[in-house]
């Protein structure tokens, strides 16, 4: 049970990160998930229709994202991001959807 903790608390560490730093993120509202390894931020206030900008986030910022209508139509509005990765790869992630932001929004 020991290591079950230590990849909780990983995951937990990844997560915020994750949250914490799409929501700097103009256009970006994100809610804390509890129990899953994806945060599902709102992107309403950047204008864009979901799938328009995971596809405009992957092909210009190299951020893969999924569209919220994935999932379905009331998915309209959110993106769905993983956090199974390392906290640097995640903070490059960040990084790179805040400039493209700057640059797009």
């Amino acid at each position: 049970q020991k290591s079950v903790e230590s990849m909780r608390a990983e995951f937990k560490k990844r997560r915020d990160v994750m949250v914490a730093g799409l929501n700097k993120i103009k256009g970006f509202s994100c809610r804390v998930p509890h129990g899953a390894f994806y945060v599902f931020p709102n992107i309403t206030k950047t204008g864009w229709p979901s799938k328009k900008l995971a596809d405009a986030l992957l092909e210009d910022a190299g951020v893969a994202g999924l569209s919220g209508t994935a999932f379905g139509s009331f998915g309209e509005g959110y993106l769905r991001f993983s956090v199974a990765n390392s906290i640097e790869n995640i903070q490059k992630a960040l990084d790179r959807i805040d400039a493209w932001t700057k640059k797009n929004l």
